[in-house]
């Protein structure tokens, strides 16, 4: 059985390489290829195009890589039909793969599509469902996504978070405060500033600035020596950081699910240009943005965004949640046991592999 997979960021690659694993213990005769990064490389997938060059973050970026993207899609569809694909799965970036899933179907309408982690509609904008709409299979990873889909009649297949088979709670932690200001150049510029700050306004604490690579060093133009209290790493995996440190700054994203599923309680920081945020603002139904908040449906990890991302208020959450550190572990390990289930990845990879007919299931 051939496959064909398509996804643009680092955490739609990490979800994908655990699914092809999956499937591939579970039919070692399948083949894929496609549109992902090292660890989908890493799992058995034949890249045709490598996700470093699709990074794009906010809609200014987006609008820039436009055409580029535009041919692309067409040189993929050209692939599918040329190479005989059975089934295409399409994980996360909503920006590219539901533009890909019509063109998909208006080139090859007996190609059976599974939508992966779809594109978090609840913020982005309902009316998208339409596009969706027109994939076979919806698969999601977070339970109150059954529930939206199901009220615009759309069956979407749940069995779990995977990052709980991925991940296990860190018992003993140390001193540290982790700083991860994410692995997009956008965020890196962005944060790591505010996070210096913080830094110097705590000169008693000690700090660890966890970067994706050492080559973002060079993104970064503060002299970082000059912070005695300051470790700088990027070799260090998220679970060993995690060991030695008692709290975490993290950019928006799926590092924070996964700093609660490990047991680490952390701050949300996110900040991006005007544009960007007027659009946020403005036409985006924006309630929680992190994760872990969106799944108790309440504030656990504290969300600084935009303007409230500063040292000053960084600093007050933090002694804020150092006070109340128990409250807070309570909140986490409902988190992971919401998220949880049986044999997740496996489930999925089933699901994938026995095709058409598990709709009816």
């Amino acid at each position: 059985m051939k496959f064909f997979v398509s996804t643009g960021e680092m955490s739609g690659d990490l979800h994908l390489s655990y699914l092809v694993k999956e499937i591939l213990k579970e039919n070692n005769q399948s083949v894929f290829y496609g549109v992902a990064g090292e660890h989908s490389k890493s799992a058995g997938v034949n890249i045709i195009q490598d996700i470093k060059e699709l990074a794009v973050m906010g809609f200014t970026q987006a609008v820039m890589k436009y055409r580029f993207l535009k041919k692309k899609a067409y040189e993929y569809l050209d692939f599918i039909e040329a190479n005989n694909i059975d089934k295409v799965i399409l994980v996360d970036y909503g920006g590219f793969n539901l533009k890909f899933l019509e063109l998909l179907k208006e080139r090859r309408t007996n190609i059976e599509i599974y939508y992966y982690i779809p594109p978090k509609l609840w913020v982005w904008g309902e009316k998208r469902i339409k596009s969706l709409k027109l994939a076979d299979h919806i698969m999601v990873i977070f339970p109150w996504e059954v529930e939206f889909y199901k009220k615009h009649g759309v069956k979407a297949v749940y069995f779990g978070n995977p990052f709980i088979e991925k991940y296990q709670v860190v018992k003993n932690r140390g001193n540290e405060i982790l700083l991860l200001p994410g692995s997009r150049k956008q965020e890196v510029k962005k944060l790591v500033p505010v996070m210096l700050e913080v830094v110097k306004k705590r000169k008693d604490e000690k700090f660890l600035l966890k970067l994706a690579s050492e080559d973002h060093l060079g993104w970064i133009e503060s002299d970082l020596k000059k912070y005695d209290n300051l470790k700088v790493q990027s070799e260090i995996t998220l679970v060993d950081a995690i060991k030695r440190s008692k709290i975490a700054l993290a950019a928006s994203g799926t590092v924070i699910l996964e700093l609660a599923l490990m047991g680490i309680p952390g701050i949300v920081l996110y900040k991006t240009n005007i544009i960007n945020e007027f659009i946020a603002r403005h036409i985006l139904k924006l309630g929680f943005v992190s994760l872990p908040n969106l799944t108790l449906n309440e504030e656990v990890y504290p969300e600084l965004l935009q303007r409230e991302c500063n040292s000053v208020k960084i600093s007050s959450e933090i002694d804020e949640i150092l006070k109340n550190i128990d409250k807070m572990d309570t909140k986490i390990k409902k988190i992971r046991k919401k998220l949880s289930g049986d044999e997740i990845i496996k489930s999925y990879a089933q699901y994938v592999l026995k095709g058409s007919s598990a709709r009816d299931d």
